[in-house]
């Protein structure tokens, strides 16, 4: 049974706080995907991912260069945000499998796009708003995905 973790956030500042969990925590090789509408906070949750890892470089969505390499870390940092992937060899031309299985933590934007090419195993971190709850209200669901 898959462990799923729902987070209440409320503020930019509750989503980054838990991304700097996330990045404290992270372990060499682990992979995650993020999914959520335009502007629901995946940037927000992925700063903090990076300031968790010891990041002091600005981070922003690699939406025109599908990867962002951030070395200077306590592990290294592969940002993916594959909205503008048009086909699935896209990805092997850029060698996603280097950052998929690679020493580093690999987080991975708009994944439902690749979800045939995702490892057997990753965390899928879901952000939805509920504007009944507030117009800065996030839920953010955590869940091992086990293929």
């Amino acid at each position: 049974m898959a462990e799923i973790t729902v987070i209440e956030s409320y503020s930019p500042e509750e989503t980054g706080k838990l991304g700097r969990k996330l990045g404290e925590n992270a372990k060499p090789g682990e992979v995650y995907t993020l999914i959520g509408e335009l502007g629901v906070g995946k940037t927000v949750l992925t700063q903090g991912i990076a300031d968790g890892l010891g990041i002091t470089e600005a981070i922003c969505s690699p939406t025109f260069t599908i990867v962002q390499v951030y070395e200077e870390g306590r592990i290294p940092f592969y940002h993916f945000d594959v909205y503008r992937i048009g086909d699935i060899e896209e990805m092997d031309e850029i060698g996603y499998e280097d950052y998929f299985y690679g020493d580093g933590l690999c987080m991975i934007e708009w994944a439902n796009l690749i979800e045939e090419i995702l490892p057997d195993t990753y965390k899928e971190i879901t952000i939805e708003k509920d504007l009944e709850k507030g117009f800065d209200y996030r839920k953010i669901t955590i869940k091992e995905v086990y293929k």
